[in-house]
This record gives structure tokens, sequence and C-alpha cells, in this order.
């Protein structure tokens, strides 16, 4: 029998990317993707638990699904993501509509969680975040010619403002290989502009390679033939070296700006 699935992606392109990889999954596992919640036999929310206003979202989302659940209209709510993983056992205890909850660590476990909830059973996944797989396939919901391409999560920067670190785990840089793979099978699927993503992306590499290698990563990417354009997001000065700098001044493909994230600069 077909079962349909529908996926409400909340939150920054991080979170996308996430909710691209668990698409790919239940795909893959043979569910057929539903255009919206309203009629699908599960609903997978990924959320934002970062600000207020992001876990209100998240919160109004979860209530507006459970009244479609009650209404007969849709058989299973899964709850996934960031929201998921620091106010796990929230979810819980106050809404009993909520059928799985699935944290940063077990999104590869999405179809396990869809699979119970649509058989009756209740189920938490919270394995570590720092366990997650990074190296998941991943279904596009950007425009073709464009996409994100995480290449590290988590954070070790432990700003006084920022709960990040606490629901991403620490920070974990992807191997510059598997980046490098995932980078030529997106261009082989016709993306030209890569938005490189990561909660520091500045940070990358000095966990794996002892010192930041985010300009040894771009020079390897800039020789995918097919690539056109390449950004690079959330970008904390810190970790900006020389060998950054010329990387960008010498680049064709590099895109000539800084996306530096400055906040919290009043205390």
């Amino acid at each position: 029998m077909q079962r349909t699935v529908a996926l409400i992606s909340l939150g920054c392109a991080k979170n996308l990317v996430n909710s691209e990889q668990m698409l790919a999954l239940l795909t893959d596992a043979g569910y057929t993707l539903a255009p919206e919640a309203d009629g699908a036999d599960a609903v997978v929310v990924n959320t934002c638990g970062f600000i207020d206003a992001a876990k209100r979202e998240a919160i109004d989302t979860i209530l507006e699904l459970a009244d479609l659940k009650n209404a007969e209209r849709l058989r299973a709510i899964i709850v996934a993501g960031c929201l998921a993983e620091r106010y796990r056992d929230d979810i819980i205890s106050d809404m009993p509509e909520v059928d799985a909850v699935v944290g940063v660590g077990s999104f590869s476990e999405i179809v396990s969680a869809v699979d119970a909830a649509l058989a009756g059973e209740r189920t938490v996944f919270a394995a570590r975040a720092e366990d997650a797989d990074d190296n998941l396939p991943r279904v596009l919901t950007a425009p073709g010619a464009w996409t994100y391409l995480k290449i590290a999560d988590g954070c070790d920067n432990a700003c006084a403002f920022c709960v990040i670190p606490s629901i991403r785990g620490s920070y974990r840089s992807r191997e510059m290989s598997d980046i490098a793979a995932e980078a030529e099978e997106l261009s082989a699927r016709g993306v030209r502009e890569l938005i490189l993503i990561a909660q520091d992306t500045t940070r990358y590499g000095a966990d794996l390679y002892g010192a930041p290698s985010l300009a040894l990563l771009l020079a390897r990417l800039e020789q995918i033939p097919l690539l056109r354009w390449i950004r690079v997001h959330y970008m904390y000065p810190d970790m900006v070296n020389d060998a950054l700098l010329d990387k960008f001044a010498s680049s064709e493909k590099l895109l000539p700006y800084f996306d530096i994230p400055i906040q919290h600069i009043n205390d």
C-alpha cells in the first residue's frame, strides 16, 4: 500500500540540508512525498530551537498539525531537529499528539521513526549529535542551479548568548574527500553554484587536519569543471588567515564577499 509523507522544514539552511537528507531516505524506503500535511499519512517537521521566535514558530506548527491529526486528516506526527533535541522530554510529556521525536544525531533513523509512528508506536531517537551521519543522500529542494553544501556541523565557540553547542554538539568537519565527492555529484545533477555552510565555516578542518583548512577545501572544489560559483557563508573572522585571503583574491569561482555574522556586539 502506498504510504505518503510530508515534510516541513523550519529554520536555517543547515537544517534544510538535513531535511533534504530525510526526504531522500524516506523516498528510498518507498514513501511517496506529499505536497502538504493535510491528507498525508505522516508529516515530519524539522524544527529550529534557537531563538524565541523560531521556537514559537515550531510549536505553532506542531499544534496546527495536531489539529489535523485530531480531525483524522493526518495519521502521524514526527518532530525532528533542534527543538526536538533541546526540548525532547517536554515534547513527549506535553504534546501527546506527537508520535516520534528525532534528535539531531538521529536524522538517519527517520524511516524507522515514521514506520513506527504509522504502526502505532511512540518512539524517541536520541543519538549523540556527534554521532550523526553527515554523508547521507539528498533530495534537492532548492532551484536546480544552486544548492547548499554543509562542510561541518556543531560549534566550539561557546558564545555566552548561544545554545547551539548544547544542541548540535562539538565542531565536526567533514572529510575533504567526502565534501568533494558530494560537490561532484551535485554538479553532475546540474548544480552550478554551491553555497558552503556550517556553524563556522572558517574553522573548517581545524579538528581534522590540525589547522584551519578552508582555503585547501576551496582549492579542491575549484577543480570541479562544471561548478561556476562558490559562496561561503557563516565566516567568523577569528579563523581567517592569509591563505584564505589569498584564495579569495585569486579565485575566479569564489564570489568576492565575506558573509560574516556580527551579532550581540552590545553587552
